[in-house]
């Protein structure tokens, strides 16, 4: 009886330890390996909506996808974000089609493309739901993410937006480089308008966080969609300005993870 009793016990706590490493292991790599990082990250690649998406999986814990901004790559997120952020969060680094390891093809670039691209690196890494996490344009790609597939995201923070694409695109004339796909960016900005009246139908907790200072977006539509969006936070940095991850990294970091780390959905009995 004593040896039929250790052996289940045993069993258990052999049957915990498999599970706690699955666990553990969180989301698995798919693709091809196609180099590494300065700090030591591995990079892959895989097809996907009929492109080829480069991507970096970051950390352990709950996922978390965080989308660049226009005419930037993956390697731009500041070291302290993705060091503070992957102490809990299993990130998800991805670039832009056109953009770093990611390819592109002929298709016209708007905002539901760039979405679909997020969704389909999603559905091949097995993601069937995630937090997310988009700057300038990557904010608004989050726009379109959360219009199109709610289902697949718990929060959502959306840095730097935009609710008229043509406003950015003004304030961007002759300040970004002059290659090809940037141009192609900034032609499917021109055409982005926020349906306002699909927000109020969001159901995701969203943070906007935008700087004071931002002379490329402003800070009228961050206001201005939070205030469509039930229950949505909106977090100002005095004096910050479109390149707020770059000036604050350590409390742009703070504050995301103290929106990710709470609650703030009551349940009215």
């Amino acid at each position: 009886m004593k040896k039929i009793t250790y052996l289940f016990i045993s069993l258990l706590i052999v049957l915990a330890i498999g599970t706690a490493s699955a666990t553990a292991q969180g989301i698995q790599p798919s693709g091809k390996e196609i180099g590494i990082d300065k700090q030591g990250n591995t990079i892959y690649q895989v097809q996907a909506n009929g492109i080829k998406i480069g991507y970096k999986l970051i950390g352990s814990g709950e996922p978390l996808v965080m989308i660049m901004g226009l005419g930037a790559t993956m390697d731009l997120w500041p070291i302290e974000i993705i060091q503070m952020l992957s102490k809990n969060y299993q990130l998800i680094i991805l670039d832009n089609r056109g953009m770093g390891y990611t390819t592109t093809n002929d298709e016209k670039f708007n905002y539901k493309l760039f979405a679909d691209d997020v969704i389909s690196l999603l559905t091949v890494l097995g993601v069937k739901k995630t937090n997310v996490l988009g700057y300038s344009m990557g904010s608004v790609i989050t726009q379109k993410l959360l219009l199109e597939y709610p289902e697949q995201f718990n929060k959502a923070i959306i840095h730097a937006t935009s609710a008229d694409g043509s406003d950015v695109a003004k304030a961007l004339t002759g300040k970004t480089p002059d290659n090809p796909t940037v141009i192609r960016q900034v032609l499917a900005t021109i055409h982005w308008k926020t349906p306002m009246d699909q927000l109020p139908s969001i159901a995701n907790q969203v943070m906007f966080l935008v700087g004071t200072s931002d002379h490329i977006v402003g800070i009228e539509s961050s206001k201005t969609l939070a205030s469509a969006i039930p229950g949505a936070w909106l977090v100002q940095f005095k004096n910050g300005t479109h390149h707020l991850i770059i000036e604050a990294p350590i409390e742009f970091a703070k504050v995301v993870l103290t929106f990710l780390n709470i609650n703030e959905t009551i349940d009215v009995k």
